[in-house]
């Protein structure tokens, strides 16, 4: 048989005989070292630190503009959109006003001769021009405080424009000399003065289909 003699271990060269031998903080790395000289070439960008106390870039305050005026509108739009036939009504109401307020001087509107012209037609010259002309100018006056206050005025004031309105168009045939150029299918400027209503009709035509469609929704 053969005999095994064990080797005495050495101690440590600091003399202590339980001293651990001395381990590498990190572990080795496997594989090949990056080549110094590629990491140095490769760009690196850093951009510049902020300075607190530094205004805002220029690019950033056209932008910061153009969102407040973008939400700016969109409120705008909503609210137009809230009381969109208020405002529609009120606007013609105005008009109608001032118009017939105008009425009740002499020589202030410049369609004063041409409704008395058409009114007289109409009522076979059966009422004085005066009556005629105070006539209108109460009317269109009423019509446009209907149309601004609304509520229980407003289907009265609706009717009574429309009612107006018919003698207005009328005129393009009771007076054809001052309506219509000679020889020629163009308005002269009255015509155009009583053609250019067609916008004030739409106009209330969507607030009678409002106002009238409400109603109908409210008896339902």
């Amino acid at each position: 048989m053969r005999s095994y003699t064990a080797e005495p271990s050495l101690p440590p060269p600091d003399g202590s005989p339980h001293a651990r031998p001395h381990r590498s903080a990190s572990p080795p790395v496997s594989g090949p070292r990056p080549d110094s000289a590629s990491t140095a070439s490769a760009p690196v960008t850093v951009g510049p630190a902020p300075v607190p106390g530094r205004e805002p870039t220029a690019a950033a305050a056209p932008t910061t503009a153009v969102v407040a005026g973008a939400q700016a509108l969109q409120r705008l739009a909503a609210h137009v959109n809230a009381h969109t036939h208020a405002l529609l009504r009120a606007t013609v109401g105005i008009v109608f006003f001032g118009f017939g307020v105008l009425k009740l001087f002499p020589s202030a509107s410049p369609a004063e001769q041409l409704a008395v012209d058409a009114a007289t037609k109409m009522t076979l010259g059966l009422v004085p021009e005066t009556v005629l002309l105070l006539s209108l100018a109460a009317l269109e006056t009423a019509i446009g405080i209907g149309l601004i206050v609304g509520r229980r005025l407003l289907r009265p004031a609706l009717v009574a424009f429309f009612l107006h309105m018919g003698g207005v168009f009328s005129t393009l045939f009771l007076l054809p000399d001052a309506m219509w150029q000679p020889h020629s299918p163009a308005p002269t400027m009255e015509g155009q003065y009583v053609v250019k209503n067609v916008v004030l009709v739409a106009v209330c035509l969507v607030v009678a289909a409002h106002e009238w469609g409400r109603g109908a929704a409210r008896h339902r």
